[in-house]
Order: structure tokens, then C-alpha cells, then sequence
């Protein structure tokens, strides 16, 4: 395979919604506003830490304060995460046929740095992926195409023969916007309707079908 895969992390590689929704509410409640169930934490997942608390936070919320409930949650989080997050099922023997293979696979995620490489690094031990980025304060976030575009340059690939896996629009956003091929998945935690409304084409519905389209294995 010319190019490689970039695999977003959150509802893609891994279930990280009870992790992410526990310290979420904790948070929010430290800071004195209401908590929310998962249906909810769910929807405002995809645009990094910032967004999901603002997103999280009562109407009118001042910046200052979703600075410190954002805060509260990242501290909390970082103690926290492995308690909710777990790779999705067949996805750990999933990478390593596409290794074995010789597919250069990368992640991107829009959760802030640490956090990225520490999950990845924990759960997916010899996978070798290169790069894994989050979050990071120089380089815009998703669906802004730079970070896509910076894995592509460090392959030295044609970002035409990359393609990019998420389960959101603001992975299929990022996709087209860096001219690389999107492939979405249905298993996370984006509606697949709107994901076909916003131009997704099919969307890949388990493993065996994702191992199909790339005809690897």
C-alpha cells in the first residue's frame, strides 16, 4: 500500500466514553454545574477538551470558567482514564495483521498530546505507529488539515494515497480538507445518518469489512 492509514483514537481505535464522561462529570461538579448521562457526553466528543466542556457547560458560561472546569477535568482524567477506556473488540489483532502487512499507520486525535500517547502507548504495546499526535498548542486542531498533512510529509507520501479513519465529521472534514481518503467507521460515537449526509459515502460497519476495503488480509 502506497501512503498509510491515520486512525483517530476516540470511537475509533478505542471506548473511551466511560473514562471521558466520569471525569467530565466530576468536573462539572466540582465547579457547581449539572453532570450529564452518557447519550449526552457522547455528542460532545470529537473537538478536544476545550469543546467538550464548553459544549458541557451551561449556556453563558464565561471562558475563565470552562478554563477551570477543563482544568478539573484533564487533572481528574489523568488518573482516571484507564478505568474507562478499552480498546474496541478485534481491534488490537486488527493493527497487527495490518503491521504485519507493512502498513505504515499513524494516530490523530484532537485529545490533548499526553493523553493520546499515553493511551496509545498502553493499550496498543507494539503497535508501531508513527507518528501519534494529539492536542498540541502549535498546530490546530481537527477538522483543520495541517496535523494530516504534517504525517503525510513524514511519510513522504502523496496525501492522495493516504486515508484517513474516524467516526465523525470532523474526521471526514479533516480528510477532505487535507485531499486524502476518508473512511468512516460506525461502531463509535457519531449518528451514521448524518455521517452519510455530510458525504461519508458507505460507512464501514465492523473489522472484517474496514480489512476488505484495503484488501491487506
Amino acid at each position: 500500500m502506497k501512503g498509510g492509514l491515520i486512525f483517530d483514537l476516540d470511537g475509533t481505535l478505542v471506548d473511551s466514553l466511560p473514562g471521558i464522561a466520569g471525569s467530565l462529570n466530576r468536573a462539572l461538579e466540582r465547579c457547581g454545574f449539572a453532570s450529564h448521562d452518557h447519550a449526552d457526553v457522547r455528542r460532545f466528543i470529537g473537538n478536544g477538551s476545550y469543546e467538550l466542556v464548553r459544549k458541557a457547560s451551561p449556556k453563558g458560561t464565561s471562558s475563565e470558567q470552562i478554563l477551570a472546569v477543563e482544568d478539573a477535568f484533564k487533572a481528574d482524567y489523568a488518573t482516571t482514564w484507564p478505568e474507562g477506556t478499552v480498546p474496541y473488540a478485534g481491534v488490537p489483532d486488527f493493527l497487527r495483521k495490518l503491521a504485519a502487512a507493512g502498513v505504515r499507520m499513524a494516530v490523530l486525535s484532537n485529545k490533548p498530546h499526553p493523553f493520546t500517547q499515553e493511551i496509545v502507548e498502553r493499550l496498543f504495546p507494539g503497535i508501531p505507529f508513527d507518528p501519534v499526535l494529539g492536542q498540541r498548542p502549535d498546530t490546530p486542531r481537527k477538522p483543520h488539515p495541517d496535523a494530516a498533512l504534517q504525517i503525510a510529509g513524514l511519510w513522504q507520501a502523496d496525501a492522495a494515497e493516504c486515508f484517513f479513519i474516524g467516526d465523525s465529521t470532523v474526521d471526514l472534514e479533516t480528510a477532505l480538507g487535507a485531499g486524502m481518503k476518508p473512511v468512516m467507521v460506525g461502531w463509535g460515537y457519531h449518528d451514521v445518518a448524518a455521517l452519510e449526509a455530510a458525504g461519508a459515502g458507505e460507512v464501514i460497519a465492523n473489522l472484517a469489512d474496514l480489512g476488505a476495503l484495503f484488501k491487506l488480509f
